[in-house]
């Protein structure tokens, strides 16, 4: 493995690995609620760096909700870019599409477009929760089903859906994360609060680290290996900072710029049905009437 390649690897793994959660289930078909850490129109942009070295930036964004098979899902992406200085040597364009249902209980579908030097990967990860199995294929080509285990979601859903925890309250958060071609048990713990400094801007956050028991590549190679993951300890829960140590050195991804969504508005009345009709007019007139006693 090239150098750039590790540099690409220990800095873009940690913002798709494994940060799940526990929560509550709720009903898949709806939107999300009013009160949520993130909404649609979310947009985290990060500046990545290896050492001293600027090595780009990497994006996390909730899109609008969608809706498929009946049920309203969110839509989160995730890009990634090496710079121009970086290109000369190994130019990444990477792109994550990831969708889970809009009680944030499981995944339904995972798309990584990989665009990595020579490298080209087009990889579409169903989750079948009829048949309890995921599907993974790659430019055609797929893979023996996985089993699901309840719940699992894909690694960029399940970071979102650690956002849904109350850190202050919930020290060690376990969920199954599933990226088509093997399933496993997450584990992050919640290590302390404190101050971060990016910038000129100091955050009030919660530091978590995940177990890499389970991470292969340049992490499995590094005997002191560790992620590091900085989350504000508003009710956002904002990723602001994360660091990756490995064997050929230290890197650091922190917060450029962040951009809220916006809640969904409430659901306006539906609208009368036919049948309905007589009676709204009936109650109406009736209350015209009753008014105009009152008055006289």
């Amino acid at each position: 493995m090239s150098l750039i390649k590790i540099i690409h690897s220990a800095l873009l793994i940690p913002f798709i690995f494994l940060f799940p959660g526990i929560g509550t289930a709720s009903d898949p078909t709806v939107s999300p609620p009013l009160s949520h850490p993130f909404y649609p129109g979310e947009k985290l942009t990060f500046s990545l760096r290896w050492g001293i070295i600027h090595a780009g930036e990497a994006t996390l964004e909730v899109l609008p909700m969608e809706t498929g098979n009946g049920k309203v899902m969110y839509h989160f992406v995730m890009t990634a870019e090496t710079n121009a200085f970086i290109d000369t040597f190994y130019k990444v364009r990477d792109r994550i599409d990831a969708f889970a249902d809009s009680g944030m209980n499981r995944s339904c579908l995972y798309k990584k477009k990989q665009r990595e030097g020579k490298s080209k990967r087009d990889i579409t990860v169903v989750f079948d929760w009829e048949k309890k199995e995921a599907v993974y294929t790659n430019r055609g080509e797929s893979k023996p089903p996985v089993s699901l285990m309840p719940g699992a979601f894909d690694p960029l859903s399940a970071f979102y859906f650690a956002r849904l925890t109350d850190f202050s309250k919930q020290k060690i958060l376990m969920r199954p994360v599933c990226d088509g071609k093997r399933i496993v048990m997450g584990e992050v713990r919640v290590k302390k609060r404190e101050t971060v400094k990016i910038g000129e801007k100091s955050y009030d956050t919660f530091l978590l680290e995940p177990n890499l028991k389970d991470v292969k590549g340049v992490f499995e190679k590094s005997k002191d290996a560790s992620i590091q993951l900085w989350i504000t300890a508003d009710e956002r829960r904002i990723p602001v900072k994360i660091a990756s140590k490995v064997v050929v050195g230290s890197f650091v991804g922190e917060l450029l710029s962040c951009t809220y969504g916006r809640a969904p508005e409430k659901p306006e009345k539906s609208a009368p049905s036919e049948e309905e009709m007589p009676k709204r007019k009936n109650a109406d007139e009736s209350g015209n009437r009753q008014g105009a006693v009152e008055q006289h």
